[in-house]
C-alpha cells in the first residue's frame, strides 16, 4: 500500500516538472541589451519595414533604459513606428506622451506635426463624419500656430488648405441633399456657410449657383441675380456663372451672347 501511494505521487510530481518545463520553454527570456545595441536594432526593423516590430524594439529602449538619452528618442521613434504602420491610435497615445513629458525637447514640433498627421491620413470621403477632417484642420493648425517658422508649418499651411477644402465638400454635398428635396432654406444655409466660412476653396462658385437656384425656387428673384452678379464679378470664366445666368435671368449666355451685358450692368449697380 506505501508503495502503490509512492508510486501515485512520483506520478503527480513528474507530471508537474514536465509542465514546468513546458511553460519555462515558452515563456520570453529576458535578455538585458546595451542601449545602443537595442537602439540600431531597432532602427534596422524600421528601415527594413517592419514597422510593429521596430515600435516594439524602440519600447523596449526605453524598458530597460529608462533614464537614457536614447529613451527620449525611442519613444518618439516609436510613435512614428505605430504611424507608419497606420496605427494610428497607438501613434497618439505615444505622440501626447512625448508632448507631455518632454515640451521642451527640439522634436517638439515634429511631435505636434506627427500627431496632426495621424489625423489627416484618416479623413474619408465626404459622404462621412468629418469630425477627424476637424480634429486634423484643428491640429495643423496648432503646429502653424506653435512653430511657424519650422519646415513643418509649411507642409501644414498645403494640408490646411486640403482640410478646409474637404470641409467645404461636406456642406456642399448636405446643400445638395437639401435642395434637390425641396428643403430650400436649409440648402441656402449650407451653401451659405461655405460661402462665409471657407472662401479660398473651390466650392465657392458652386455655392454660388447653387444659391442662385435656391433664391430662384423660392421666388427671391432680386437676391438670385445679386448673387449671379457676385459670381459673374469673381469667376466670371466659370461655367457654374453661364449656368446661374440661365437660371437668375431667364436666358442662357451660351445661346444668347448678347444677353452678357445684363450681369455686367448689375455688377455696376453692385460694386
Amino acid at each position: 500500500m506505501p508503495t502503490r501511494r509512492f508510486r501515485h505521487i512520483a506520478a503527480i510530481l513528474s507530471v508537474c516538472a514536465a509542465l514546468a518545463a513546458c511553460s519555462s520553454t515558452d515563456e520570453e527570456v529576458y535578455i538585458e541589451q546595451k542601449v545602443d545595441v537595442l537602439y540600431n536594432s531597432a532602427v534596422n526593423s524600421l528601415e527594413a519595414g517592419d514597422y510593429k516590430d521596430a515600435a516594439k524594439q524602440f519600447d523596449e529602449v526605453e524598458r530597460q533604459h529608462p533614464y537614457s538619452v536614447w529613451a527620449t528618442k525611442a519613444q518618439l521613434m516609436a510613435a512614428y513606428s505605430h504611424y507608419q504602420a497606420n496605427e494610428y491610435d497607438e501613434a497618439m497615445i505615444g505622440l501626447d506622451r512625448f508632448i507631455r513629458l518632454h515640451p521642451g525637447n527640439r522634436d517638439i514640433a515634429y511631435a505636434y506635426y506627427l500627431k496632426s498627421l495621424s489625423y489627416y491620413e484618416r479623413i474619408s470621403d465626404v459622404a462621412r463624419d468629418q469630425l477627424i477632417t476637424e480634429l486634423a484642420l484643428k491640429g495643423l493648425n496648432e503646429v502653424v500656430r506653435r512653430f511657424p517658422n519650422s519646415k513643418y508649418a509649411r507642409d501644414a499651411k498645403l494640408k490646411i488648405d486640403l482640410t478646409r477644402d474637404h470641409l467645404a465638400g461636406k456642406q456642399m454635398e448636405i446643400g445638395r441633399f437639401y435642395l434637390d428635396r425641396n428643403h430650400y432654406l436649409a440648402a441656402i444655409n449650407r451653401f451659405r456657410r461655405v460661402i462665409d466660412d471657407y472662401q479660398t476653396t473651390t466650392h465657392v462658385p458652386e455655392a454660388l449657383h447653387r444659391l442662385v437656384e435656391a433664391y430662384t425656387a423660392i421666388g427671391v428673384i432680386d437676391e438670385a441675380r445679386r448673387v449671379a452678379a457676385v459670381l459673374g464679378h469673381n469667376y466670371p470664366g466659370s461655367q457654374w456663372y453661364l449656368d446661374s445666368y440661365a437660371v437668375a435671368a431667364g436666358s442662357d449666355l451660351r445661346e444668347r451672347p448678347e444677353d452678357r451685358g445684363f450681369l455686367t450692368r448689375t455688377w455696376d449697380w453692385l460694386f
